[in-house]
């Protein structure tokens, strides 16, 4: 994929080590200091999109040290405001930048990069290291687990409704898988373009069946319940 042009203005931008590793600890006491406002958003998120994105990055030859910070910062806006986009985090995540000594046009490049990347923002041609985090971030949305695991997770953390949810998932990301750049990387398309198709295929599903009013009402019903169940 293409994408290279977009960063040309900081092409040979670095992010030392020590730097990351500030950056990592600080986000890592976000999460945990905060740990009841980021059910699907904490650190076990954090560090998952991290480590894909680290060995995408590596594939397809970005950045690797802006990859990582970009990763490490790519959800602070769930810090700011609930079912927010990236954007709303700009100001933390520019902040966190500074405070560890990373240039001002690098942390900028890094916002940008967290920008492209958003679901609701990317096409077929952002940049490497945009490919490189949209990938590790879309795969955590597309793990046959997410569904299953982390789905009541995020309903609870962003105050939003099933039928909300549902619809987001469609709209956001039928779109991208049925234009073939769902995944950028191509080993990753190959292991788990199924497993999106599945996961949007089941998105589908539970819009249709919320279609019926007797679902709905019985998914009424059960919402307090698992209120009840996260607030204990």
């Amino acid at each position: 994929m293409h994408g290279r042009d977009n960063v040309l203005a900081v092409p040979t931008a670095m992010v030392a080590q020590p730097a990351l590793l500030d950056i990592e600890r600080r986000v890592q006491e976000l999460c945990l200091r905060y740990a009841e406002q980021l059910p699907f958003h904490g650190w076990h998120h954090v560090r998952f999109v991290r480590d894909k994105a680290v060995d995408f990055a590596e594939q397809n030859g970005a950045n690797v040290s802006v990859v990582t910070a970009a990763a490490l910062l790519h959800d602070v806006n769930y810090l700011v405001r609930k079912n927010s986009p990236a954007a709303a985090g700009t100001d933390l995540r520019l902040g966190v930048l500074a405070e560890v000594g990373v240039p001002a046009e690098t942390a900028d490049w890094i916002d940008r990069i967290i920008g492209e990347a958003e679901m609701r923002n990317r096409h077929r041609d952002i940049s490497l290291e945009a490919q490189a985090l949209s990938d590790a971030d879309t795969l955590y949305k597309a793990l046959p687990i997410t569904p299953v695991l982390l789905a009541h997770r995020y309903l609870e953390e962003n105050g939003v409704s099933l039928p909300e949810l549902a619809q987001k998932i469609l709209s956001e990301q039928q779109g991208v898988q049925e234009a073939g750049y769902y995944f950028y990387n191509a080993e990753a398309a190959a292991r788990y373009t199924q497993w999106a198709r599945a996961n949007l295929r089941l998105w589908q599903c539970i819009a249709e069946s919320l279609d019926d009013p007797s679902v709905l009402e019985l998914v009424a019903a059960l919402e307090p319940v698992a209120e009840g169940a996260a607030a204990g």
